[in-house]
């Protein structure tokens, strides 16, 4: 095929046309006053030629595919296939079979055309693969195979087979919509929120939580069942799964109105796509437990791709009882006394409450008679004035450096991981993955990334700090005069102070006690709040950061160039201040370092920033949360910044107007 039958068509049409041109011309040129007439003819030309190359490309369609000639060759060989096929050279379509015709052309000939315009994405390299190429078009889905080889000039020949899937693909989609899902509901807090309550009012609420949940399964193919107090389980169908993914589980603002001056809220775990219902179940236990980790009021959706989390805009409820505390206290107490070592680590860039809640837990082994040591990186940490004051108290001995503490490892080892419970957040991986076993505490809402293979998870996202949780675990461990330093009950005071911003966010019932109790341990707040004391390099820098300060939507949000290395604390202090601007509810203080741009996110509650922060990749706690942006400009992260607080706005306004 040297010469394809399109170009040939329009090299006569053209050729005609300049033809006729010239005629005309050099007729106008003799005789001027005859230009009418020679109007009618040039459209009579231009019919004829159109209707000419109609016929033409008609009856060559209707030869080349064999239908006006019997016992043809065409008629022998692809043309008999029951599938639709069609022959190319290069990209034009210059053969088809019936099928072809009246499957995908709708009966019509359409030869010497594009065959990008016949089947629109078609992809040759792709259709010349084992599986083809699957393309939806001529109101059908088609898997076509495509077979190429060089011809004699550079257009290559190709000749596809199209195999009509439309059915399969229809059964395919049912199955996946109809494939169960597997959700638990859990009401927060159910024993706190039910036992001050009279039997008849625990009766009535308790009725309307049911027909809420109730009427959200009825509205598909599933069924639900209570199976204990405040639990419940459902199992649906996929297609109703993703509806309740695009109304954003709007369950959870019905239940949180319905009984408001008790902070009633519920957590949903459900498990998605799984191969088997077990599997499914297994796979809602582990959302359920997510979502609770997070603070409740929320639900988490667990798939084989990961999580997906909806919700939680609402404050978690602190917990009473400290039963919980006790019993992680002796297990804690057990595994370092089983251990030969234990290697105590926060998370990067570590501050006052991952410091003072580290020094803490070196305090309890300690009192256990267990050698134990603080991994530390001193060129990189903002708790540096902790460490010098635990230094100078003469106990020196208490930090080394991650690089160091891997040649006291062996598989005896316990690493205690605070204030973080992501395996991306630590200061040393290396140091979690030698460790024969690995505890954490932590007070972070759960995300994902969390450390999986911990042997004690002390996780209370209700709790203000990790130093709160350290400190209650200090009051169950040893005997009366087994007690934390001065300088150890100041450090863990700080750590209080910095995550509830002087008490003033996040405290309740327990953040009280636990600082009376550090206060019985010789903590002192004026040496506490001396922790906190700034060079004039670092207040310099964070006047700096906030005079840059702009509003966008309520939040205020600072983008600055790289700081000095020394200023780096100036970052979270500057976000701090931020907060008592009038009108700021929430404050973003992003920072570019090399090719990255780290953001410091601080809210009083009114925003939940860790769930803005984990639309880019990061994460925290509700009023306290962070993440790192690689290979992105000042410009880029404004422009993603905006677009996740403008969600996390809409999705504020949307469970408004619900409620």
């Amino acid at each position: 095929m040297k010469q394809k039958p399109r170009w040939t068509l329009e090299m006569f049409t053209a050729g005609f046309a300049l033809l006729a041109a010239v005629l005309m011309l050099l007729l106008l040129m003799v005789q001027p006053a005859v230009w009418p007439v020679l109007l009618v003819l040039v459209v009579l030309c231009g019919v004829l030629v159109v209707v000419s190359r109609y016929r033409v490309r008609r009856w060559a369609a209707r030869w080349v595919t064999g239908t006006s000639f019997e016992n043809s060759k065409t008629q022998y060989s692809l043309a008999s296939l029951s599938q639709p096929a069609a022959l190319l050279s290069g990209d034009t379509v210059v053969w088809y079979n019936i099928p072809f015709r009246d499957y995908v052309l709708n009966g019509a000939d359409q030869l010497a055309g594009r065959v990008n315009k016949l089947l629109p994405g078609l992809e040759l390299a792709q259709c010349g693969t084992p599986n083809g190429q699957v393309l939806a078009c001529a109101s059908g889905v088609w898997r076509i195979h495509a077979s190429t080889v060089d011809g004699e000039g550079k257009e290559k020949t190709s000749i596809l087979v199209l195999n009509d899937e439309t059915a399969l693909r229809k059964i395919e989609n049912e199955y996946k919509a109809s494939r169960p899902g597997y959700m638990i509901f859990s009401v927060d807090g159910y024993d706190d929120v039910f036992s001050d309550m009279l039997d008849s009012e625990s009766a009535r609420l308790l009725e309307r939580i049911n027909r809420t949940i109730e009427g959200m399964i009825a509205r598909g193919t599933g069924f639900l069942r209570r199976v204990a107090n405040g639990r419940y389980i459902a199992v649906v169908e996929e297609r109703q799964l993703e509806q309740f993914a695009q109304q954003g589980y709007d369950v959870l603002d019905k239940i949180r109105a319905l009984e408001p001056s008790v902070n009633l809220s519920i957590s949903i775990g459900i498990g998605r796509r799984a191969p088997t219902l077990h599997e499914a179940q297994e796979m809602a236990v582990q959302a359920l437990d997510m979502a609770q980790g997070r603070g409740g009021d929320q639900a988490a959706e667990m798939t084989p791709d990961g999580f997906t989390f909806y919700g939680g805009v609402s404050h978690g409820v602190e917990k009473r009882s400290k039963v919980r505390s006790r019993i992680v206290a002796e297990a804690l107490v057990e595994l370092i006394k089983a251990a030969d070592h234990v290697v105590i680590m926060g998370h990067r860039m570590s501050d006052l409450d991952a410091i003072g809640s580290a020094e803490g837990v070196l305090r309890i082994c300690k009192i256990c008679d267990v050698p134990a040591v603080i991994a530390v990186r001193r060129e990189a940490t903002l708790a540096t004035s902790l460490i010098h004051a635990i230094e100078d108290a003469g106990q020196e001995s208490d930090f080394i450096d991650p690089r160091s503490a891997l040649a006291i490892i062996t598989k005896e080892t316990l690493c205690i991981v605070v204030d973080t419970y992501q395996v991306g957040q630590v200061e040393s991986k290396e140091i979690l993955d030698k460790c024969g076993k690995v505890a954490v505490i932590d007070h972070h809402r759960k995300g994902v990334g969390y450390i999986e293979n911990a042997v004690l998870v002390c996780h209370e996202p209700y709790a203000s700090s990790a130093s709160e949780l350290v400190t209650e675990l200090l009051q169950y461990v040893g005997g009366r005069d087994d007690k934390p330093t001065r300088v150890e009950a100041e450090g863990l005071l700080s750590g209080i102070m910095l995550d509830t911003r002087n008490f003033s966010l996040h405290t309740g019932v327990r953040t009280f006690e636990a600082a009376a109790a550090l206060r019985r341990y010789g903590a002192e707040t004026e040496r506490a709040w001396s922790l906190f004391d700034v060079s004039l390099t670092e207040y310099n820098s964070k006047a700096g950061l906030v005079s840059k300060a702009q509003m966008y939507k309520g939040c205020a949000v600072v983008l600055s160039g790289e700081l000095p290395a020394e200023a780096q604390v100036a970052v979270p202090q500057a976000a701090n201040d931020l907060l008592s601007i009038e009108g700021v509810q929430a404050s973003f203080v992003a920072v570019q370092t090399g090719s990255m741009v780290k953001i410091s996110a601080r809210s009083m509650g009114q925003v939940n920033v860790q769930v803005i922060m984990e639309s880019l990749g990061g994460g925290g706690h509700q009023t306290m949360a962070a993440t790192v942006l690689k290979h992105t400009s000042l410009d880029q992260a404004r422009e993603r910044l905006h677009a996740a607080i403008d969600g996390y706005r809409a999705s504020q306004k949307k469970g408004s107007a619900k409620d």
